[in-house]
């Protein structure tokens, strides 16, 4: 698809893929379900959601990778593929750039109708908490005393600042890794290159090989962090050595660092 720009300035390819009005993507929250063409039309969502990151994002949008993917995601829509999560960008409004303290990074969306969210780890409220996140919770209330919670949605983590970032923002139903390597992984470098660019102290939680695959990016620059790594999450390896999950003591760590570096407190 070929790359311009509308009168406003913002990305405009053929189709119109990407270039509904942007107020009405901010105003409605996304929904449980499947991705359409029309919502992908919404992105990106305004300046006043993404704040500094729009830049980075732009640009994506106008590369030869953006372009590609949203090729590829409209085809895979038109073909009848099932997408989730239907708002792939959700932790970038919820969490603009300047607002982060802590990233959490994820692999991909749940792969089970009504699932995703576009959150990492996080589903909607009144759905099944899964195993993983299940033992998010356990590990929060073992470290911290935070009582377990019922809903398994992690909406006011991200409203904190906790980034809960996937590395591969769109998967097909029950296709684990499906969308992998079509072009999600350059959206996410420029991300984390934007965070750590910054000198506000910030958290990195890295769970597991394919989080901590991205670690060169997290420890390049000269900016204020703590990088925090163990096993996944996963029952198949949350109480495994050489790092379980379980016994991590992350949150923990997180607060306090977070506390004495001046940037307050969360509410976990």
């Amino acid at each position: 698809m070929s790359a311009s720009r509308t009168k406003s300035g913002r990305p405009s390819r053929d189709g119109e893929l990407f270039d509904m009005p942007l107020k009405e993507s901010v105003a409605a929250a996304p929904v449980p379900g499947r991705l359409t063409v029309e919502r992908l039309s919404s992105w990106p969502p305004s300046t006043e959601a993404t704040g500094s990151l729009r830049h980075e994002l732009d640009a994506f949008l106008l590369s030869v990778e953006g372009q590609r993917l949203g090729g590829f995601l409209a085809e895979r829509i038109k073909q009848g593929a099932t997408i989730f999560p239907p708002g792939p960008f959700r932790a970038l409004e919820l969490t603009p750039l300047e607002s982060v303290r802590i990233v959490i990074l994820g692999q991909d969306p749940y792969h089970g109708p009504g699932q995703a969210h576009g959150l990492a780890f996080s589903v909607p409220d009144g759905v099944p908490i899964p195993p993983s996140l299940r033992n998010i919770l356990a590990e929060l209330q073992r470290d911290l005393g935070v009582p377990m919670r019922r809903s398994g949605s992690l909406e006011t983590w991200a409203k904190q600042g906790v980034l809960l970032l996937n590395t591969c923002l769109t998967v097909e139903e029950g296709r684990p890794a499906s969308h992998a390597g079509k072009g999600w992984a350059v959206l996410i470098g420029r991300i984390l290159h934007a965070i750590v660019a910054r000198s506000h102290p910030t958290v990195f939680m890295l769970w597991g090989a394919h989080a901590q695959s991205w670690r060169p990016i997290v420890d390049a620059g000269d900016g204020c962090r703590l990088i925090l790594t163990c096993n996944h999450p996963s029952p198949l390896s949350a109480r495994r050595p050489p790092k379980p999950f379980i016994g991590c003591g992350h949150f923990g760590q997180a607060t306090r660092y977070l506390e004495q570096h001046g940037a307050g407190s969360l509410n976990w």
